[in-house]
């Protein structure tokens, strides 16, 4: 089996000996890419985007859509909503954590107000209604909805605001994103050429990157450029081999991608000492539908809880991927499903039903009596709308009476009531982990010093996150300091 391809980088040939040239050069057309193009662009630069697939998006255009902003956007104020970067900043050091960079994150809650004014200027559409519901996204064009703020312990640390702000598109609202940030860098002049896959660094005197050279149809291509190179070619999800290097709990998993993060970038830049940070850190999610666990509960393969479920659907993913023993079950009763709304179901049907918790035990192969006190003890809390143990809010809780039933994440949303999950796991993730950059993107090398002519942003670049993510993060990581990277790139003397 062969590995990836050579990424050692190239000696700069003589000046006009290059196929194309520019001033910026950007190394992949997502959220990252579309923004640092634009900002360049607009700067006066000359800019060409290369990109591998046969047009722009990338797995931004495949995403949720949610780009996480805050600190008392025109949106948040519509919907009646009060809040100040220090509130956003207070919630995200703690969601993003332990480890997060506290100073990227200061100055995205402190231009969060801005960044969302900037993409309304780019066309990007925002309906000014609040979704109140748990889920992973709305089926709805509403504009604004909770990612876990107002849950225990963060309704602790902070006052609750809700942050996830949404291109008007019901569900997946990607494709809407990156259809305006792929527009506005065009129209401010940066050129792209698809079907074109950067191999490797061009380098000049002094260690200066000064270009890249590119695969299309078969061909080699070179690209010089005379200011700086911005690579924002995502994340290594896609890389069986860098996940075992480095994130091998993915291993076996679903990827969130578009097939195409397989660490490129990253190498590149690595072959020339680029330093990579946080490369452990993913996100995971689990097939585990919010508007139901919350109105039971979700437990362990010994029925145990471990998670207040109302938390940021993330949240309770990566707890139980990463610290429970599975598989995890999705435990209800008759009138808590019934209570859910049906657009909020996505399809799914309880797999297994039973009149008493000692018959569900036994065939979820859970040890007896485990399931019967744990629902025990929740219900004599709930009784008096408290949860010591995990703080679920009070709004979610009441006792669990039969018929009890239970839902296999394994299986997926729109199971149809199958039983046998096969192969899948019901857990899909990426990588968050990147190279190691300033807040102005340009990547460090192994001493802490820029390399010269080396920007990078988005998945490619560890950005705001430690071991923690909330949805909108990276859609809004990726925007904020691409546009950020595009800016000081074009600087360049």
């Amino acid at each position: 089996m062969s590995g990836p391809p050579p990424v050692e980088p190239v000696r700069a040939g003589a000046p006009g000996t290059a196929d194309h040239e520019c001033d910026v050069l950007v190394v992949g057309f997502g959220c990252a890419g579309a923004a640092a193009a634009y900002e360049a662009a607009a700067a006066g630069a000359r800019v060409i985007v290369l990109e591998r697939a046969g047009g722009p998006g990338g797995s931004s255009a495949l995403s949720g859509g949610e780009i996480y902003l805050g600190g008392g956007t025109a949106l948040q104020k519509a919907c009646g909503f009060d809040d100040t970067p220090d509130d956003m900043y207070a919630y995200l050091v703690a969601a993003l954590g332990p480890h997060a960079d506290t100073g990227k994150i200061r100055l995205y809650c402190d231009g969060s107000v801005e960044h969302f004014q900037w993409l309304c200027d780019l066309g990007v559409p925002f309906n000014g209604r609040l979704y109140d519901a748990p889920t992973w996204m709305p089926p709805t064009e509403d504009g604004l909805m909770w990612l876990g703020e107002n849950a225990w312990p963060y309704n602790t640390l902070a006052r609750p605001a809700p942050r996830g702000h949404r291109p008007a598109a019901r569900s997946f609202a990607g494709g809407l994103l990156m259809e305006k940030l792929v527009a506005a860098a065009r129209a401010a002049g940066a050129r792209d050429h698809a079907d074109t896959l950067a191999t490797n660094l061009v380098v000049g005197d002094g260690g200066r990157v000064s270009g890249a050279v590119a695969r299309r149809y078969g061909g080699r291509v070179v690209y010089r450029a005379r200011r700086a190179v911005v690579l924002t070619t995502g994340g290594f999800v896609d890389s069986a081999e860098m996940l075992a290097q480095h994130a091998p709990v993915l291993l076996g998993h679903g990827k969130v991608s578009d097939g195409l993060d397989d660490g490129g970038g990253i190498r590149m830049a690595a072959a020339l000492g680029a330093a990579t940070r946080r490369m452990s850190a993913v996100q995971v999610a689990l097939t585990a539908l919010p508007a139901l666990v919350v109105r039971g509960m979700l437990v362990n393969a010994l029925g145990q809880r471990f998670v207040n479920e109302d938390v940021y659907p993330g949240a309770f993913s990566a707890a139980a991927v990463l610290h429970q023993p599975g598989p995890y079950w999705a435990v209800i009763d008759e009138a808590g499903y019934e209570d859910i709304p049906e657009r909020d179901r996505w399809g799914v049907r309880p797999t297994y039903a039973a009149e008493t918790l000692a018959e569900l035990e036994a065939e979820l192969g859970m040890p007896a009596g485990a399931l019967e006190t744990t629902i025990a003890v929740y219900n004599r809390h709930a009784e008096h709308g408290e949860d010591p143990y995990f703080h679920k809010d009070a709004r979610w809780l009441r006792p669990l009476r039969p018929p009890f039933a239970a839902v296999d994440p394994r299986l997926g949303f729109g199971a149809g009531g199958r039983t046998d999950p096969g192969e899948a796991t019901g857990v899909a993730g990426f990588t968050l982990g990147g190279l190691h950059t300033t807040a102005d993107g340009e990547v460090l090398d192994q001493l802490g010093r820029p390399i010269p002519g080396l920007y990078a942003a988005g998945r490619a670049a560890s950005g705001m996150h430690g071991e923690g993510y909330v949805s909108g993060t990276s859609l809004g990581d990726g925007t904020f300091f691409g546009r950020r990277a595009g800016r000081a790139a074009a600087r360049r003397p």
